[in-house]
């Protein structure tokens, strides 16, 4: 059965109003594990990202060829082929930050929110909306990984997008931010507790975000016939000569005039 969200929904609800990260809790063991930095938040994003939409499209693809009782491992498998695929990518081009993101590239293979968008919605609808899922659940992913890498590395560190040359080349070594030479950081940011405390402030700040949204849009003045989308039609205008005289008859009376 397809789903009849238009594009812009399916965008919005990656993006923020169903975050995986922050709504569904789901993807937490990268999350906290190496969101470290910025740069690394941000890497493992778009390998999230790149795999997500592949194989959402590919699920969408062969919907049709699967039984289901086969699905899930047939899922597994696409999906396991595309991470292949991303880590040999960054084997060859990003080795460095391949490196510091080690083991967790592998475990995007076992990842709740890519297993989860191809069985509830890959499986269930057409490729363009297939691929824009998986784009909108991606990049979603990406804002809350990057997000919390950098308020991690700024708490502990000082610093913004350290070793973002890792991600972008030599010629972004420029774009490190740092806050001084001197800086005092708070060791608990960059250990796990530091995770866990940056991920419930994001929790609580979105949900702030969502309650005011909510009460915006409650205090806002309401249409006539907005809420059941009915608007009342015009009073009827008769044609008949005489209904036309025996209401014009009926208004005099009322004001007091004679006929």
């Amino acid at each position: 059965m397809s789903d009849n969200k238009g594009y812009d929904a399916i965008l919005g609800e990656g993006l923020w109003g169903n975050n995986q990260m922050l709504v569904a809790l789901l993807g937490l063991c990268p999350l906290l594990a190496t969101t470290t930095s910025a740069t690394n938040g941000l890497g493992m994003g778009i390998a999230t990202t790149a795999v997500l939409t592949c194989s959402n499209g590919t699920v969408s693809l062969v919907r049709h060829l699967v039984r289901p009782e086969v699905r899930i491992p047939v899922f597994v498998l696409v999906i396991a082929s595309f991470v292949t695929l991303v880590e040999l990518l960054m084997q060859a081009f990003f080795y460095e930050l391949y490196l510091v993101l080690g083991l967790f590239i592998s475990l995007i293979v076992v990842n709740c929110i890519i297993i989860g968008r191809a069985e509830s919605f890959a499986s269930k609808n057409r490729l363009d909306r297939a691929l824009l899922d998986g784009l909108a659940v991606g990049l979603g992913a990406t804002l809350v990984l990057t997000t919390l890498g950098g308020l991690r590395e700024l708490a502990a560190q000082g610093t913004l997008f350290d070793q973002i040359h890792l991600l972008l080349g030599e010629g972004a070594r420029g774009l490190t931010l740092r806050l001084g030479d001197d800086f005092q950081g708070a060791l608990i940011a960059i250990l796990p507790p530091g995770a866990f405390i940056g991920l419930g402030l994001m929790i609580a700040f979105k949900n702030l975000i969502d309650q005011r949204l909510k009460r915006r849009s409650r205090s806002r003045p309401i249409r006539p016939g907005s809420m059941t989308g009915f608007v009342p039609a015009p009073p009827a205008r008769s044609d008949c000569p005489r209904v036309r005289n025996r209401a014009n008859f009926g208004n005099r009376l009322i004001r007091g005039q004679t006929p």
